[in-house]
């Protein structure tokens, strides 16, 4: 450590001076884009049915922005569902599992969620791959004849995949990936996923409630080709006369949407547009977690709970306090919460006892920055209290 270092917190009696402009730390619901306001939303659409021409062309246009920005080929279609990423990770579960062997993967509550509902709901007695919070399996050793299901940004553990290098070109299952905290963050290889899910209240900014479907043309192969055993509720029925429901892909959903959640969606792509689109947001991510990564290693008292860099999120960033237990921790996020300079830090109640900040591209590294001195005081002021 330097000599500039903050080499001892509780030496961080005084309250620094300065505070993050927007202390929006929260994993999900995000930080809204830089200059967002309630009155520059398009409002034309509010009050009207999503069935209308003005809400078929402003769905449409959320669907071509999101094509637009991701840099996705032709191939994949997308569709907006209900039940934010959680809705639309179900959806894929229940109307394509159970042709072939299940391998689902867990290293955070997700995963452990999507186990669940292998086992539980769907009976497809899984092979379970494991591996505690802050680490991945050997991702090697998975057998590419199952299906495979993994979150490819574990939210709640910081944890992600490297990259798609080892998902085979010539798998036999599908690749599922629950991507919430991941799309918009990562330049994602789409011919590496068959089916990925997400929603726009994480890198975006955006409301929740809403989930996006994005299939590659091996999942519609398998939606037209393969009829679960089970009865799927209406939200889920992606076919139809054995045919894919192609409008669900062109903005007809399935459910009735909130048209101020796209249109509050589709400033935040606007938004991501004008900063030059993927790349611009990647950059930010990555500006973020850097300065992030800057403040735990001048703290000897923080850490990550991904201690290998090259599977470390850029988003959700977990961090570990030494000595923390859930009731410091709890102490801790309300102190910076009281005081107006963060607010949502806390770890996810299932993981270990620590520290979760949002590193997306949202969220302005500035006020990452101006954090590190405030969780000094924090975690000072924690300790003697």
């Amino acid at each position: 450590m330097t000599d500039s270092a903050v080499t001892d917190a509780t030496a961080a009696s005084a309250k620094p001076a300065t505070k993050p402009a927007r202390p929006y730390f929260s994993s999900g619901p995000c930080a809204k884009p830089p200059g967002w306001d309630a009155s520059k939303l398009v409002t034309e659409s509010l009050g009207r049915s999503h069935r209308s021409k003005i809400g078929k062309v402003r769905l449409q246009y959320a669907i071509d922005l999101m094509r637009e920005m991701l840099k996705l080929p032709d191939t994949h279609r997308i569709g907006i569902v209900p039940g934010s990423d959680t809705g639309a990770f179900e959806m894929a579960m229940w109307t394509m599992l159970g042709a072939r062997g299940v391998t689902t993967l867990a290293w955070e509550s997700f995963g452990e969620g999507w186990v669940t509902d292998a086992v539980k709901q769907l009976k497809l007695e899984p092979n379970v791959v494991r591996a505690d919070y802050g680490q991945l399996p050997d991702l090697d050793k998975i057998d590419w004849s199952d299906d495979v299901l993994f979150t490819w940004n574990g939210t709640t553990s910081g944890v992600r995949v490297p990259d798609g290098e080892w998902i085979p070109a010539d798998r036999e299952g599908l690749s599922f990936a629950d991507a919430t905290s991941a799309v918009f963050a990562y330049d994602l290889p789409w011919d590496k996923i068959d089916v990925a899910t997400f929603s726009w209240q994480k890198v975006l900014g955006g409301e929740g409630g809403h989930g996006v479907l994005i299939l590659g043309p091996r999942a519609v192969e398998r939606l037209t080709e393969y009829t679960p055993a089970w009865p799927l509720p209406k939200v889920f029925r992606l076919v139809s006369k054995g045919a894919l429901a192609e409008g669900v892909f062109k903005g007809e959903t399935i459910n009735t949407p909130s048209m101020l959640a796209v249109e509050d969606a589709i400033f935040a792509l606007e938004w991501a547009r004008g900063l030059g689109g993927l790349h611009g947001l990647i950059a930010r991510s990555d500006a973020n977690a850097e300065a992030l990564n800057k403040i735990v290693g001048e703290r000897d008292w923080l850490g990550h709970l991904a201690v290998d860099k090259g599977i470390r999120s850029k988003t959700s960033v977990c961090l570990t306090v030494e000595g923390a237990d859930e009731a410091f921790i709890k102490k801790f996020a309300s102190l910076l919460e009281k005081e107006e300079a963060a607010y949502d830090v806390a770890g996810y109640r299932d993981a270990p006892p620590g520290l979760r900040i949002w590193c997306g591209a949202t969220v302005d590294t500035a006020d990452i920055v101006a954090l590190g001195p405030w969780l000094d005081w924090a975690y000072s002021a924690a300790r003697t209290s």
